[in-house]
């Protein structure tokens, strides 16, 4: 293969419009720009979404809604399912495990709601005042 021997492929290159050149061209007078108006001067185009000054349809319409990048992150789980585990040590992967929280969870808070009648010790999750105060209650602890 030589360099001087390369050449594109069939089709890929298409030869320039030539406008302005006479009536038989079809691209004559005009030059395919039609009749007069912004787009038929040079250097005639306006912005995407402009709309020759009236207020832009993106303008118009109101703001609606937030969606938080870390609530896809971050679950919350009651006392009453804490209560229900088998296990004493409870981590986010012991959760995971008990369907409790989705795969992608990283934060999880538990939650005051329900009871808990045993003693158990969360890591790496933490916990609200009220069900703190359930765990260590019951003899547990939580070590965030």
């Amino acid at each position: 293969m030589q360099l001087n021997t390369l050449s594109p492929a069939e089709g890929e290159k298409q030869s320039r419009k030539r406008v302005g050149r006479g009536i038989g061209s079809g691209f004559g007078k005009t030059c395919g720009r039609g009749h007069k108006g912004q787009k038929a001067r040079s250097g005639g185009f306006s912005k995407i979404g402009f709309e020759g000054g009236q207020m832009p349809l993106q303008h118009r319409l109101p703001k609606v809604g937030f969606s938080s990048r870390v609530s896809i992150i971050t679950s919350q789980v009651t006392l009453s399912e804490v209560d229900k585990l088998t296990e004493t040590d409870i981590t986010i992967d012991v959760l995971k495990v008990h369907n409790l929280v989705t795969k992608n969870i990283k934060r999880v808070k538990v939650m005051l709601s329900g009871e808990i009648t045993r003693a158990v010790t969360l890591t790496g999750i933490k916990a609200t005042k009220g069900a703190k105060l359930a765990i260590e209650a019951v003899k547990g602890s939580v070590n965030e």
